[in-house]
């Protein structure tokens, strides 16, 4: 069973997620004001291929959506994830402007 907690400390923290009790793996977040800054997602080499970064971006959605806040996505993978489905995310997501 995998679930996921939000660890805020200050402005910085992470999305945790655990299966079966263990750290499977973590985006690195940051919150300032609106913005939710998120920096890097990791999912532990055990866990590689059960689709766990997905989880971990849906609960960043999902929190930024309960929380009025805009994503900056400067990790990779979230960043292809919002450009590859833009229609899913354009509410939250924060683009800069060039």
């Amino acid at each position: 069973m995998e679930r996921t907690e939000i660890v805020l400390e200050g402005r910085k923290g992470e999305i945790q997620l655990f299966s079966e009790d263990k750290k499977a793996g973590k985006m690195d977040i940051s919150v300032i004001g609106k913005k939710l800054t998120v920096y890097h997602t990791e999912v532990d080499p055990e866990f590689e291929g059960k689709g766990f970064a997905k989880i971990l971006l849906e609960r960043l959605v999902s929190y930024a959506r309960e929380n009025d806040l805009k994503i900056l996505p400067l990790c990779p993978f979230v960043h292809a994830q919002f450009k590859r489905h833009p229609e899913e995310y354009n509410d939250v997501w924060l683009k800069e402007e060039a």
